[in-house]
């Protein structure tokens, strides 16, 4: 088991990591927009989902991996209304490849995000 932790994206804030490698699979923490160079949420649910991917991809490089080789997503939303927009981002990332995905409405997110992403991927050989 590996812990991976990259400057490129938000610091964590808790006990956890930003992902694991295990067994030949990246295991990525939820991230919301916030911006690593600001360490400031960013405003917007377009904004947010754009960064929130942008995390994502800088943590899954940082493991050896990238958008590429994701096998599964966990899209949390904070309104099921801002599914349309979130889905029209999402497809400008993952374009030919469609991972499976779970998308689903919440009660709440840290620091008010409007949206969080999770990602499992396979390591690239």
């Amino acid at each position: 088991m590996k812990y991976i932790q990259t400057e490129n994206a938000p610091k964590v804030v808790g006990p956890y990591s930003q992902a694991i490698v295990s067994n030949g699979f990246v295991f990525c923490s939820g991230q919301i927009g916030i911006d690593p160079k600001t360490n400031e949420l960013v405003e917007g649910l377009e904004k947010q989902t754009q960064q929130v991917l942008k995390n994502l991809s800088e943590v899954l490089k940082s493991a050896n991996s990238s958008l590429e080789n994701v096998t599964k997503t966990t899209v949390y939303l904070a309104d099921i209304n801002d599914y349309i927009t979130m889905n029209e981002i999402y497809g400008q990332y993952f374009t030919d490849h469609k991972p499976a995905r779970a998308a689903f409405a919440v009660a709440h997110l840290p620091k008010d995000a409007l949206i969080e992403i999770e990602v499992i991927a396979e390591v690239i050989k």
